[in-house]
């Protein structure tokens, strides 16, 4: 499960890079045909970002509407991490 959570976690931390950074893209250029590919390729980071979390969130990897939870949820993987690292 720790291995599926961190590569869903790092998935769903750079799709949510991604939508920033088109975003800033559209804003940077002037060219209208330009402009027009970047949203629709926002609008494809935002879909993924939003797949990626709600399957985090249906197995029970990501609490997005209990910030406790959440946090509970963190700290417990902060131990883990430390305990591996202990064991190296």
């Amino acid at each position: 499960m720790l291995d599926d959570l961190a590569i869903a976690t790092d998935f769903l931390v750079t799709a949510k890079a991604a939508v920033r950074n088109i975003a800033v893209a559209i804003t940077e250029t002037a060219t209208p045909q330009v402009k027009k590919i970047l949203r629709r390729e926002l609008d494809n980071a935002i879909e993924t970002h939003d797949k990626i979390a709600q399957y985090m969130i249906k197995n029970e990897m990501y609490h997005a509407y209990d910030v406790d939870e959440q946090i509970q949820h963190d700290l417990k993987k902060a131990d883990i991490a430390l305990e591996l690292a202990k064991k190296n």
